[in-house]
């Protein structure tokens, strides 16, 4: 049997010719690909399973406070400029607090998961001296801010250069020399179109696919690749909707050779990324949500190389 296939993809009544492509990558059992493990949907309240701080207490022996010195700022390759302790340490923020007012809302348990950066000891360094500033905690103690938001440590960052604490419970950033969130991107300005298909780094779950109107992607496990099938039919299709095909001249951060067209059995054409059928959840309401992540264990949003995003 050849493993081969010439498919066309038709977006915006443009044909565009793929080249052969094979959909039989992944490894299979009995003829069908193998499924990832199936996982639990993640909290409603988007603390991803972890307590309403991000974190429920501090690892045994975390660090309890920052290095004293001057501030630094790292050029981190994936978050770009964020700020660091004199120890190397990256500093957060936290979205609950406020900077105009200062604020901290972070006490008890939260304050041992993410130790307060004390004012005292600390230098500018490499951060303007006047985004500097202080807060005042209910202990009496004196705590950082950088343009009014009051900075933390995070005790599962155990080596200097860590970032483990970025987008913990969608409420925890790393800190920006101007007291911005990070590694979260301005944003687009109106009437500017999104890619047909393109890439977003989403704070939990890393690099994943989105569609021109800027919705999340997902892939469902009961699906296979090999043969290509869709094993949503029926009510399925009222809640998870078939991706259409897109014009490849129009695609960033996906390899076009790996988008290929997947005829359902009513004759409508879905688009599939290396070769399993991509759908839009109507759960998401606006863009960039991910509500469909881990729904029954069997629905996951798609890294740009087509696997599952952790």
């Amino acid at each position: 049997m050849m493993n081969l296939r010439k498919l066309t993809v038709t977006a915006a009544g443009t044909a565009l010719l793929l080249g052969a492509t094979a959909c039989g990558t992944q490894g299979t059992t009995t003829g069908s690909p193998q499924q990832a493990p199936a996982r639990s949907a993640a909290p409603a309240d988007g603390t991803s399973g972890t307590g309403a701080y991000g974190n429920d207490t501090a690892p045994a022996g975390g660090t309890a406070a920052t290095a004293s010195g001057p501030l630094a700022v790292r050029n981190d390759p994936k978050l770009g400029p964020l700020v660091a302790d004199a120890a190397g340490f990256t500093l957060y923020r936290f979205d609950k607090d406020t900077a105009n007012p200062s604020m901290t809302t972070c006490e008890g348990d939260c304050a041992k998961a993410w130790p307060p950066v004390p004012a005292s000891g600390t230098k500018p360094g490499g951060v303007d001296a006047a985004k500097l500033g202080t807060v005042k905690r209910a202990d009496g103690t004196e705590q950082l801010t950088i343009a009014g938001w009051p900075v933390y440590r995070f005790a599962k960052d155990t080596a200097p250069g860590q970032t483990n604490g970025q987008g913990v419970g969608g409420t925890w950033f790393a800190v920006t020399p101007d007291g911005k969130k990070a590694g979260t991107k301005a944003p687009r300005p109106a009437g500017e179109a999104l890619p047909a298909l393109s890439v977003v780094d989403d704070a939990k779950l890393g690099d994943i696919i989105r569609d021109g109107k800027g919705r999340t992607l997902y892939r469902f496990t009961k699906d296979t690749a090999w043969p290509m099938k869709s094993h949503c039919e029926g009510a399925c299709l009222e809640k998870w909707r078939p991706a259409q095909l897109v014009d490849l001249r129009n695609v960033k951060g996906i390899d076009p050779k790996k988008l290929i067209s997947y005829t359902r059995p009513d004759g409508t054409k879905q688009l599939t990324l290396d070769c399993w059928p991509l759908y839009w959840f109507t759960g998401d309401k606006t863009p960039g949500e991910t509500r469909g992540q881990g729904v029954g264990g069997t629905w996951f949003a798609v890294t740009p190389g087509g696997k599952l995003a952790k």
